[in-house]
């Protein structure tokens, strides 16, 4: 008797944990060293943000974007056995694109701000390095 794997599940729980542990690991350090470090002084001249930011939300957000982004990745790749590199590329572009449509563009459309364009470059900047970074990661974690 042959055993054969499951082709209806295409997420492992080892993936989906993977995935999340890919997701949060490099996104929260790299958020944290973005915005309260590196660039504190433009977004602190932009007056949108806290003085005092709440990091135990923005971690719990970034728990929920994790769980999401990795539970929809071997969804949207099921049966793509391309190359690890390419599919985390494509997968971080359209994440990216998503997460900046939600964050950079309703941020910038419903919070009065110093200057809307520096805000949106420097969200933009942020939201490539980071979906440059996660995507790959995550295609590597759910291709275990």
């Amino acid at each position: 008797m042959t055993i054969a794997p499951d082709t209806t599940h295409p997420a492992s729980a080892r993936g989906l944990w993977l995935g999340i542990a890919a997701y949060l690991i490099p996104t929260f350090p790299i958020a944290y060293v973005w915005h309260l470090v590196l660039f504190e002084p433009q977004y602190h001249a932009l007056h949108i943000y806290r003085a005092d930011p709440i990091i135990p939300f923005g971690l719990a957000s970034m728990m929920i974007q994790a769980v999401i982004f990795s539970w929809v990745f071997p969804r949207v790749f099921a049966g793509h056995r391309d190359s690890i590199l390419k599919d985390g590329l494509l997968y971080g572009l359209g994440a990216g694109l998503l997460s900046w449509s939600f964050t950079t563009l309703a941020v910038a459309a419903k919070h009065p701000m110093a200057s809307i364009s520096d805000y949106v470059l420097l969200e933009t900047a942020f939201t490539i390095l980071q979906f440059l970074v996660v995507g790959p990661l995550t295609a590597l974690a759910q291709r275990n």
